[in-house]
């Protein structure tokens, strides 16, 4: 997600070699017995302590373990356990964004985990392999989030919504003035522009003969990324997009425009269903419209897991932790508390989920989605994509210009950071 760059300014750090993921202290064989009484330590989602508060006390009750759970904003903390895992005050369970795992795999902060396929098999295809590096599994998915569509009720009926991204230019161009827009997102940021450049053929990496993101074959500039950025570019200059909407503050723009009844209709994610709510915004939920090509608008699918540290004093027990969390029941248990999309796949068609407008929104566009790339060279494509975003919606460079220059600029970075991994 770059939902989770909303969080982070887009996640992640560079690394060395995979060979330091074996680092950090190892438990013994026999942990099972020595860590009865012991202590584990979960960090947590700011706000979320609440979705696993019950299987906790369960876990605790069955191991005799007590578990302590902090809550930090999920995206910082690999940040976080750079400094307190070697000082032996970091987690035992920790929060990712799926995209930070390569970075965290080189730089040995996290562990390998070792679970049974029939395990693994609980989990989305997308889910679990956001969680794997190489054919090595380093964490275990507790929810899945994508971009999706939302809209005012009191602006525009469901039966009014327009069905493709080109029939929203032609409604916004009806009802933008000035103080009121039709549809809006943050297009200036590669996050949400992939939307549209990834329906047309753009793409991030592609892929090796293992089905592994390649670096070496980079898609942001190709012609169907830039024939998407082409239309991205007219929303920005007829004035269907406002000016505050680009850069740093935009995403404030774009939630306020919502939540004040400004704009009919915005990409944004499920992240934000509590807050609009709150507004008292009456809004409707649905995926992404299609474009001309028939082809439905991409999306990046972002994952949160949990992971074990490499520092854990009871690795055993805390991996352990983890798939009792991600459990099918424990799963259901949690979004009811949190209403976070949960990544099991038989909960994908459970009823009492799918009454969930949010839910059903994020299970269809996932259809269209792709997983967000997981690689350290990631890290070398978000600023330079976002500032030549920039420079088409300002209207300041042509878009293929910008695009290649967004590309060997990514290109001289990786080759620079990460020729050596």
């Amino acid at each position: 997600m770059k939902m989770i760059k909303k969080y982070t300014g887009v996640m992640l750090c560079t690394a060395v070699s995979l060979s330091l993921a074996a680092c950090g202290p190892q438990e013994s064989s026999s942990e099972k017995t020595s860590s009865k009484g012991s202590e584990l330590v979960v960090w947590e989602d700011k706000e979320k302590s609440i979705g696993i508060k019950d299987a906790v006390a369960e876990f605790e009750k069955e191991h005799g373990v007590k578990v302590k759970v902090v809550e930090k904003p999920y995206a910082q903390q690999i940040e976080d356990l750079r400094m307190d895992g070697p000082a032996g005050t970091g987690p035992d369970v920790l929060t990712m964004p799926g995209d930070q795992i390569g970075t965290a795999v080189t730089e040995g902060l996290i562990k390998e985990l070792h679970v049974e396929k029939d395990v693994q098999s609980l989990y989305t295809d997308a889910s679990i392999q956001s969680q794997k590096v190489g054919q090595k599994l380093y964490g275990l998915p507790k929810a899945v989030e994508t971009t999706v569509l939302f809209y005012n009720k009191d602006l525009i009926s469901e039966d009014e919504l327009p069905q493709t991204l080109e029939e929203w230019y032609d409604y916004s161009k009806k009802t933008a003035d000035g103080s009121k827009f039709g549809f809006l997102a943050l297009f200036d940021q590669i996050y949400y522009a992939q939307n549209v450049m990834g329906g047309y053929g753009g793409y991030i990496f592609g892929k090796d003969k293992d089905g592994n993101d390649d670096p070496s074959d980079l898609g942001i500039n190709n012609e169907g990324a830039v024939k998407g950025a082409e239309l991205i570019q007219k929303f920005y200059q007829d004035g269907l997009f406002p000016a505050g909407i680009v850069g740093e503050q935009g995403i404030n723009v774009l939630e306020s425009l919502f939540t004040e009844g400004k704009a009919a209709a915005i990409i944004s994610g499920p992240w934000n269903v509590e807050a609009f709510s709150k507004a008292g915004i009456d809004y409707g939920i649905t995926k992404l419209p299609k474009l001309e090509n028939g082809k439905n608008m991409s999306s990046f699918i972002g994952v949160k897991s949990y992971n074990v540290s490499a520092f854990s004093k009871h690795a055993e027990l805390a991996q352990e932790l983890a798939v009792f969390l991600t459990n099918e029941t424990n799963s259901k248990k949690r979004y009811e508390q949190t209403k976070e999309v949960p990544a099991v796949q038989s909960l994908a068609s459970d009823k009492a989920i799918m009454k969930s407008e949010a839910a059903r929104a994020v299970t269809e566009q996932s259809r269209f989605s792709e997983q967000t790339p997981n690689i350290p060279e990631m890290n070398e494509i978000w600023t330079p994509a976002d500032s030549a975003l920039q420079t088409i919606a300002t209207g300041k460079a042509d878009p293929k210009k910008a695009l290649d220059q967004a590309a060997e600029t990514a290109k001289g970075q990786m080759k620079a950071k990460h020729s050596g991994t």
